[in-house]
């Protein structure tokens, strides 16, 4: 399995990145019309083992938080663009992770990398937290496809994403993994999401 998907991985990410570069080149010269800034948002992350990383993300926000002092984004929040708004409900923003998973920082499907404040938060409240460092972290995941995506406003809220997480890490296969990533891509397109 593991192989199988360090070979897979990489490779649907270098097709994706090239079906979608026409929207990406859009989306890129949108988010730098729309406000002052970089076109990417660039943030310390942890991944696989606790080795730590860049993530990237279009920018959807007029304030960049640096991962240290975490703000998290709510509903009607000032920072976020007309394009951030956009790009944060369809989760285009996302899409620049693609390179994390070229660079083998990330997966397509895995826990989703949390900042680093709140690694150090959970994993101090939460006993089983570190767990999810395990794997290398995904794009998407068990537990957002499971309603546990977006804002972690409770101790309680981030307990269930954990437990999805690490229901995911004993569970993990091929099969599986196509699973979480169709279910994904169906919620995107119907919308069913909780992002904002």
């Amino acid at each position: 399995m593991a192989a199988l998907r360090h070979a897979l991985d990489p490779t649907l990410a270098a097709l994706a990145l090239v079906l979608l570069a026409p929207l990406l080149v859009l989306v890129a010269l949108l988010v730098r019309l729309d406000s002052r800034g970089p076109v990417l948002f660039r943030q310390t992350r942890t991944g696989k083992d606790g080795r730590a990383f860049q993530i990237y993300k279009f920018r959807t926000m007029r304030v960049l938080d640096d991962g240290a002092v975490v703000h998290q984004a709510t509903r009607g929040d000032a920072r976020v663009t007309r394009v951030g708004a956009l790009l944060r409900r369809t989760s285009i923003d996302e899409l620049p992770q693609l390179l994390n998973v070229l660079q083998g920082d990330m997966a397509l499907v895995g826990p989703r990398p949390h900042a680093l404040a709140h690694d150090l938060y959970y994993g101090a409240e939460i006993p089983t937290y570190r767990q999810r460092f395990a794997v290398k972290p995904g794009i998407t995941g068990w537990a957002q496809i499971n309603g546990s995506r977006g804002p972690t406003p409770t101790l309680a809220d981030m307990q269930r994403r954990a437990a999805l997480d690490l229901w995911y890490i004993e569970n993990q296969s091929l099969r599986l993994d196509i699973q979480i990533l169709v279910r994904t891509v169906l919620a995107e397109i119907t919308r069913r999401t909780n992002a904002f």
